[in-house]
């Protein structure tokens, strides 16, 4: 009975050397993925973060998880204040590390915990950033002055804007997914959840010219279903789709705007119009209406604003 007990943690110890601080990191990722199901936008977020800290500790020569110490988590969270990161980057990334050492232990691959007693920043919420219709108008005129890309990029934007839909769910378009007939759009969102949404007349012109024209000269194999191509005739990714709206908007003089700017306006846009708050969160696709009465507070403060 000894001798099983103790080939056990001769087995576990050998396991644990046999891991990189990569590898335990992909197969925290992969766990993540089949339990949580969370979004790719989330695995790649945590995946960062924690190679981030990794990096850190590399720079102490620590090369196991196994040898990190709260002292250490401690410094990373001095280190990421130091180098000026918001409160809101590191509650996230603080998040991450807490969700990975318990990870750990829970797999026997660590003794301690190491961040257990560490606490994230504290995150004031603020309201989302929309932009003005003045601003929307000017992003618009940008676009529709380019030619060739332009008629994609203008599509983009106004297929988001009549939507709302997110960027990931935009970029994951496929041209069967646009009947412009009926003037819609299908649009898979998180758990795969399917959504119906109408386009505005302007979208339904703009992706008619662009699936029409400038898709055939990007198409490389004839068998490509995304709907929107980057220059190699491949999908566009999120990624791609932020530079590209962050360089009109530096052209429009657009200051603040970030991959869900446009979303957040097409919220307030339909509330503005008079269309009910359950209505607005099945065309954004929220599962809670908590999380689409954030757009109520902020028509409030928007109508307080415009009050001579």
């Amino acid at each position: 009975m000894d001798l099983l007990y103790t080939g056990f943690y001769l087995d576990r110890e050998v396991r644990r050397v046999e891991r990189t601080m990569d590898e335990v990191i992909q197969e925290f990722v992969i766990a993540l993925a089949s339990e949580r199901r969370s979004s790719q936008n989330t695995l790649g977020a945590y995946r960062t973060d924690l190679r981030q800290l990794m990096s850190f500790l590399a720079q102490r020569n620590i090369s196991a998880w196994t040898a990190v110490t709260p002292a250490d988590i401690t410094d990373f969270a001095a280190h990421l204040r130091e180098r000026k990161y918001a409160n809101t980057s590191i509650a996230r990334k603080v998040a991450a590390l807490k969700s990975f050492f318990h990870f750990l232990q829970t797999r026997h691959l660590t003794e301690i915990d190491p961040s257990e007693d560490m606490q994230a920043p504290k995150v004031e919420k603020d309201l989302p950033h929309a932009l003005s219709p003045n601003e929307v108008e000017r992003l618009f005129a940008v676009v529709q002055s380019m030619s060739g890309v332009g008629q994609r990029d203008l599509a983009m934007l106004h297929t988001i804007y009549s939507t709302g839909m997110r960027v990931t769910e935009l970029v994951s378009l496929n041209v069967g997914h646009v009947d412009l007939a009926r003037g819609h759009v299908r649009c898979c969102g998180h758990n795969h959840k399917e959504r119906i949404l109408p386009l505005s007349l302007a979208a339904q012109s703009a992706l008619g010219a662009y699936m029409d024209n400038y898709r055939q000269l990007l198409l490389r194999q004839t068998q490509e279903p995304a709907l929107f191509l980057n220059h190699h005739g491949q999908r566009l990714t999120r990624q791609g789709f932020w530079l590209i709206i962050k360089g009109y908007a530096k052209a429009a003089g657009i200051e603040h705007i970030t991959p869900h700017t446009l979303r957040h306006s097409f919220a307030l846009d339909m509330l503005g119009r008079g269309m009910e708050l359950r209505s607005v969160q099945e065309l954004l696709g929220h599962a809670n209406i908590s999380t689409t009465h954030v757009y109520k507070q902020m028509r409030r403060v928007q109508q307080l604003v415009t009050i001579p």
